[in-house]
């Protein structure tokens, strides 16, 4: 594949990983769209790291308050609303972890097709209008009951279907839930660190057992950089906007974009 193919999936990557509009659809999308061959395993790995760098370092502050109180609760055995929200983080994510171990392989056999990614897209899209507007808007992210978490948890653990969306389907269970726009993107940006994690590593691995890698290093590095700094600038603007904005642009560009998927 081209340096400037992947530097425009890379791109793409970084803006939609965040987004609720399904990272997974535009990467379908678009090399079909252009004729673009498959990317690789060794370039997910490559976006997928980029993506963290950018996460982390969006919430860095955040990250840290929670695993000092995270590891206080440990200690002390006394609970502070940061380790509480780092708790409902590790829990939040044990759906999604079981779930892949059990249904990977058919989630990627199966499921990954170019049908299946525009229904979710659309069904997904609309049923995220819905939560926002029956949510009542008003809690943050703090008040997450354990209840609470694992309902989103499960929510994440649904978007193993490709073109759901992540960040989609957790935001749509926390508005749901009765948490404001914000404070549901925030948690579900946090709810991905150990998710992108999880699927860099399986990755990572798949490379390592693959008999070749067809990209070179700078071309790795490249997707790594222009995934991190798209990716910081998505989750920024996004959680700026979103109050003003709601998600109703992105419920109307998920439409779309299923309807595109449904005529290739």
């Amino acid at each position: 594949m081209e340096t400037w193919h992947l530097v425009v999936l890379a791109v793409l990557q970084g803006l939609t990983e965040f987004l609720p509009i399904s990272s997974s659809a535009h990467l379908i999308f678009f090399p079909k769209l252009l004729g673009w061959p498959d990317q690789g395993l060794a370039f997910d790995v490559a976006v997928h790291l980029g993506t963290l760098i950018a996460v982390l370092g969006y919430f860095r502050h955040d990250v840290a308050a929670m695993l000092s109180a995270w590891f206080a609760s440990l200690a002390r055995r006394r609970q502070s609303r940061e380790s509480r929200l780092a708790w409902g983080v590790i829990i939040g994510t044990v759906p999604v972890g079981l779930c892949g171990l059990i249904f990977g392989d058919y989630v990627e056999t199966t499921l990954r097709s170019t049908i299946v990614i525009a229904m979710a897209t659309i069904i997904f899209g609309l049923l995220l209008w819905w939560a926002d507007y029956i949510g009542d808007h008003e809690r943050d992210e703090y008040t997450l009951s354990w209840a609470d978490v694992i309902v989103v948890g499960i929510a994440q653990a649904i978007a193993l279907i490709p073109g759901t969306s992540r960040s989609g389907i957790t935001i749509t269970a926390a508005v749901m839930l009765g948490l404001s726009r914000t404070a549901a993107a925030r948690f579900s940006f946090l709810l991905s660190i150990p998710v992108i994690v999880l699927a860099g590593l399986l990755e990572l691995y798949k490379v390592v057992t693959a008999t070749t890698v067809t990209e070179t290093w700078f071309q790795l590095a490249t997707g790594v950089v222009c995934s991190a700094l798209t990716a910081y600038l998505s989750i920024h603007f996004f959680l700026k906007l979103l109050d003003r904005i709601g998600f109703v642009p992105f419920v109307v560009y998920r439409l779309i974009l299923g309807l595109l998927l449904f005529a290739l």
